[in-house]
């Protein structure tokens, strides 16, 4: 069978207010995450979780499923993926559609490839792992060059290391995670959480993985939409 690809989008964004109906380049941004979706061919249902009328029209209108609303005590700021997720997968199940395994996407990650989320399919299924999750090397690396405060607002490294790294090319390879979760749906409501034991990564490019979660992201992610900055 094949894999369900679900969006989660609430109304209520903070960093950037209304950014999943946002316009970047001709189109709202949650459009361009279902359109990739479609496209790939990938699976068997695009599926929308949202507490928002307006973005549930607009899901809609660009091919995706929203079989029900998500409830408003899922919509708070409170509320984690795993939360979201458990309420998706039960309510599909109860009307008998049929997957064992998940891609969650985050629209505020556009650029995602579509190959990626078939190579993090694939992974899953010849791993057997829990999770796969698409991801890029950061390069701000909190063994070198990240730093927090103590008890006495002093600054000191996130990460110890028994001798001092000198450059960032001497740390440990940290990676950032990048809005492309794929889930062994049996393995998720076994744990009833995302982050489970079996986590592989998938690397993909820096570039693709952009997520918006600032105004000067959305800018920087209009100009890759214009062709302006190459990806």
């Amino acid at each position: 069978m094949k894999p369900i690809c679900i969006i989660a989008a609430r109304g209520g964004s903070k960093g950037v207010p209304k950014k999943n109906i946002r316009l970047l380049g001709n189109k709202p941004l949650i459009a361009h995450t279902i359109e990739s979706a479609i496209k790939s061919k990938l699976f068997s249902n695009v599926i929308v979780s949202t507490e928002n009328k307006k973005i549930a029209n607009i899901a809609r209108k660009y091919g995706a499923s929203v079989p029900f609303y998500r409830p408003k005590r899922l919509a708070a700021d409170n509320i984690t993926m795993d939360d979201v997720l458990i309420d998706v997968i039960k309510k599909l199940k109860l009307l008998q559609y049929e997957f064992d395994i998940v891609v969650s996407r985050d629209c505020t990650v556009p650029f995602i490839r579509n190959s990626d989320m078939k190579k993090s399919i694939d992974l899953l299924k010849k791993k057997k792992c829990d999770l796969v999750c698409g991801v890029y090397r950061q390069h701000h690396n909190p063994y070198f060059n990240m730093m927090e405060k103590n008890s006495k607002s002093f600054l000191k490294f996130s990460k110890k290391t028994k001798q001092r790294i000198k450059s960032r090319q001497e740390a440990p390879i940290v990676y950032q995670l990048n809005g492309l979760f794929t889930l062994d749906v049996k393995q998720f409501l076994k744990f009833n959480r995302i982050y489970m034991p079996k986590i592989l990564p998938l690397e993909i490019p820096p570039e693709t993985g952009l997520m918006i979660d600032t105004e000067f992201e959305f800018q920087i992610a209009n100009q890759i939409m214009k062709k302006q900055i190459k990806i």
